[in-house]
């Protein structure tokens, strides 16, 4: 029954996320969103089709790769303080879901679960700092850095000084 709610709500939501994230022109969140959506869709199809318990080689690698891969915007992201930690925890988790997919041994699905546990809370914190961001409430920290702390303290000049030269942009018509 997890793996169906993985796959009728994780999924479609970090679908929706990443398609707004890449029209956001913001690859960062975009291919973050995309990788997670698609890594969740693995492993509710693999856990929908395993009976209960089993564990899958095939799913190890395949959460290693996305552990791998989501590095690239955990560290693109870097001026996110928080959504970048939240991609790397993801990453780690991946990382060591599929040791414990590969080994089946009950210290590295301890520690999966444990780093999941870690990854919940500070997405949650996560969570609440973004919605609080977006009601102008103030809130906790985020921990903004260059760019990402422009776009949400700077005037409109210092957001805009840098458009020209983003990709997808023309010189001349």
């Amino acid at each position: 029954m997890i793996a169906l709610a993985v796959l009728g709500l994780t999924v479609p939501v970090q679908l929706i996320a990443c398609v707004f994230g890449f029209l956001a022109r913001d690859p960062v969140a975009g291919t973050g969103m995309g990788l997670l959506a698609g890594t969740w869709a693995a492993v509710g199809l693999v856990t929908v089709q395993s009976p209960p318990g089993a564990d899958s080689a095939a799913l190890g690698v395949v959460l290693i790769a996305a552990g791998a891969a989501v590095v690239v915007p955990a560290l693109a992201g870097r001026a996110k303080t928080v959504a970048a930690t939240v991609m790397a925890l993801s990453a780690v988790r991946f990382a060591v879901t599929g040791l414990a997919e590969l080994t089946g041994a009950s210290g590295w699905q301890s520690a999966a679960g444990w780093i999941g546990v870690l990854l919940a809370v500070v997405s949650w914190y996560a969570a609440l700092g973004f919605e609080l961001e977006a009601q102008n409430t103030g809130g906790v920290p985020l921990w903004r850095r260059g760019s990402a702390a422009t776009a949400m303290d700077g005037n409109a000049a210092a957001q805009f000084t840098e458009l020209a030269r983003e990709p997808g942009v023309r010189r001349q018509l």
